[in-house]
């Protein structure tokens, strides 16, 4: 479900609305069935609901959407576009349902919402985001979050963190360990192009220690180390070089050093602001976290609060979220069966 509070629940009906996600699986919501079947009606979206308690009510049949209800919003308080420690604890108790489906073999793949950290916090979940999150509840101690959009592969040695610890969180083994995790996220997602970019932190990636020394001591170690266990990694690329090539295809996926400097290339690629209207166009971009024994793909957009309970959210990186969330499913069933 995302933040009630957000665009989540409404981006939600509206992907499920959608006839091709039924023929690509069987999906479910998770979360305050109240929320969903309310924003339905204040924006007359054609929805019908079947609200369960259990995956096995679900019924998975077009024309009517699955709920699985944990009933926790009241929605005489809830406010559109406002942070409270109501919304954040529904869409805490939202991820950490779906973690436990997943865990416990009842769904294939889970698929978040946006949800916003500050009413997470309020709630008593001290947490920078879903993916420590699913880190914390799935005990996973190697993790990256990978961005997918076309051509664009990107995922960071660190994220949510300051800049000033981002700097220092450039270290020779995690950047060996992301880009572990970015070539079996490209095989996982059926990707051929294995070659992978590996960015500088410093303008001109070091320029020869001139504008730092984080360049030569710890990332160039690191991916020739990568190279001598068989990654086909290139690297320290300065960042502005190594986008544009990125965009076109040369390279398969791309390693950033921090958060900015992976996001804003990549939503300058995916996201589409229309200026006449002051509103995007289009919002595509999927956010994938490698490295966790089950699947989670999510929108990489937050929770536009300024445009919550309007109607005019997009869907797109929902749609496209999905759809990745049942690629890796269908890939991680073929490689599990028996040769």
């Amino acid at each position: 479900m995302g933040d009630p509070a957000s665009i989540g629940p409404e981006i939600a009906v509206k992907a499920l609305l959608n006839p091709a996600i039924y023929e690509l699986c069987n999906p479910i919501l998770v979360g305050d069935a109240g929320v969903f079947a309310d924003i339905s009606k204040r924006l007359k979206l054609d929805a019908v609901f079947n609200v369960v308690t259990s995956v096995p009510d679900a019924q998975f049949q077009l024309g009517t959407i699955d709920v699985y209800d944990l009933a926790n919003v009241d929605l005489a308080t809830l406010k559109f576009g406002e942070i409270s420690a109501m919304a954040g604890e529904a869409a805490f108790a939202s991820v950490k349902t779906v973690i436990d489906l997943a865990l416990a073999d009842e769904i294939d793949a889970t698929v978040t919402g946006p949800i916003n950290k500050k009413s997470i916090n309020e709630a008593g979940h001290h947490f920078a985001g879903h993916t420590e999150i699913y880190a914390q509840f799935t005990n996973t101690k190697k993790y990256g979050m990978l961005l997918v959009e076309d051509r664009m592969k990107v995922i960071h040695v660190s994220t949510h963190v300051s800049l000033r610890q981002a700097c220092d969180l450039v270290k020779k083994d995690r950047i060996l360990e992301v880009i572990e995790l970015l070539h079996n996220g490209l095989i996982s997602l059926g990707e051929t192009n294995l070659k992978i970019g590996v960015a500088g932190l410093n303008p001109h990636a070091g320029d020869s220690g001139l504008f730092g020394t984080e360049d030569d001591e710890e990332i160039r170690p690191a991916v020739e180390e990568a190279r001598r266990r068989g990654f086909d990694a290139d690297g320290p690329v300065p960042a502005d070089t190594l986008f544009s090539k990125a965009a076109t295809g040369y390279y398969g996926g791309v390693v950033a050093m921090y958060h900015d400097q992976g996001h804003i290339p990549f939503k300058l690629t995916g996201f589409k602001w229309n200026a006449e209207k002051k509103q995007m166009d289009s919002v595509k971009g999927v956010n994938i976290t490698m490295g966790l024994p089950i699947i989670r793909t999510s929108v990489d957009h937050g929770t536009a609060f300024e445009i919550a309970g309007k109607g005019v959210a997009s869907a797109d990186a929902m749609l496209l979220a999905i759809e990745s969330a049942v690629q890796l499913a269908k890939n991680r069933r073929k490689n599990l069966q028996p040769a």
